[in-house]
């Protein structure tokens, strides 16, 4: 298919969604892009969004939306369990797609979204935000580089007081594809899987209901074995208000403390403690979503790949469904992540 130019390609939104508001308008139009359409289920939502954001078209048709040739790509930030299907309606009419995550509420919904844009020749990308984060790419740089010598373990303490707006359907409806760990679990996942460069093996986990959640888990924590021995520490949470967030990674030639990064904003510090003692390294503040959408333009262009792909999504979501079923039967888990093939 003819790939339209960076500065010319036109975005529909699928969902009118707070992050679509908060930082992905803003980042489709500060890499050239023209947000042209917007589409909710409630049709009056949508016409007060496009209003209040400024963009032309809106509605609840998505098959309108889609037939337009102008629209070269989509994100989609609907409810999790709208996924599925909205993505696979945007392949069939030969739209790139930017979905957020999870992909989908099991593995094989996940895996057929997959490979039906690798069928149709589109790119498709998972929203992991946090791998293009300047912090996360220093830590990432720094592992590689030998800086603290070979992994042993890894801590993410991702648990945060989930804003009131951000509420509803993530705390109190399972069929939504709410509760932490689709939530926040999934990122962690990525984040952990981005640095280490290998999917978790076996996980043990308990979650539980600690104030917010109803009918949902608002809160768990988990511990995952990966291939090279290395253990992963994980800890999520929708009502932790002032517990912070961060990772560290622990090496057998030193530690990378790194307090307050697993965030949408360019924020934080990562501190490098070796026998030299410790050393504070500075990382680049660029805007996260920015850069990812200039990673999905290149793959649209043909010249790299996405930040983040559908495979990337698919695994990540493998662990994060993991993690819910070592949590709901106490018992240690094997990871898989293709429901096909069983590995």
């Amino acid at each position: 298919m003819t790939q339209p130019q960076h500065g010319s390609l036109q975005w529909g939104l699928i969902g009118a969604s707070t992050i679509a508001a908060e930082h992905m308008i803003g980042a489709i139009r500060a890499t050239g892009g023209v947000v042209a359409h917007v589409v909710s289920g409630n049709p009056a939502h949508a016409a007060t969004y496009a209003q209040a954001h400024g963009i032309a078209g809106h509605g609840s048709d998505l098959g309108a939306m889609l037939a337009d040739p102008a629209i070269g790509a989509v994100y989609i930030s609907s409810t999790n369990d709208k996924h599925r299907a909205q993505a696979l309606a945007a392949i069939a009419a030969s739209k790139h797609v930017l979905c957020e995550k999870p992909l989908a509420l099991t593995l094989a919904d996940a895996e057929g979204m997959v490979e039906a844009a690798e069928a149709a020749g589109v790119v498709f990308a998972t929203n992991h935000h946090l791998r293009n984060a300047g912090s996360h790419l220093t830590i990432r740089e720094l592992i590689r580089a030998g800086r603290i010598g070979r992994v042993l373990s890894m801590r993410v303490h991702h648990a945060v007081m989930l804003p009131p707006h951000l509420q509803g359907w993530r705390i109190n409806d399972p069929a939504a594809g709410g509760g932490v760990i689709p939530d926040i679990t999934v990122h962690d996942a990525d984040t952990v899987r981005f640095h280490l460069d290998e999917d978790p093996e076996e996980i043990v986990a308990m979650a539980a209901a600690s104030g917010l959640g109803e009918g949902v888990e608002d809160s768990v924590m988990s511990v995952w074995s990966m291939p090279s021995g290395v253990q992963v520490f994980a800890h999520e949470s929708f009502t932790h208000a002032f517990a912070g967030s961060g990772i560290e990674v622990h090496g057998t030639e030193g530690s990378i403390f790194a307090r307050g990064v697993m965030t949408q904003r360019p924020l934080g510090e990562i501190t490098l403690v070796t026998a030299a003692g410790a050393e504070v390294v500075p990382f680049p503040a660029h805007n996260l979503y920015v850069r990812g959408i200039e990673q999905f333009l290149a793959a649209v262009a043909g010249k790299g790949r996405p930040a983040a792909d559908g495979w990337d999504g698919l695994r990540s979501l493998a662990v994060a469904l993991t993690v819910r079923a070592a949590a709901l039967t106490g018992t240690r888990q094997r990871v898989v992540s293709s429901p096909v093939s069983g590995a």
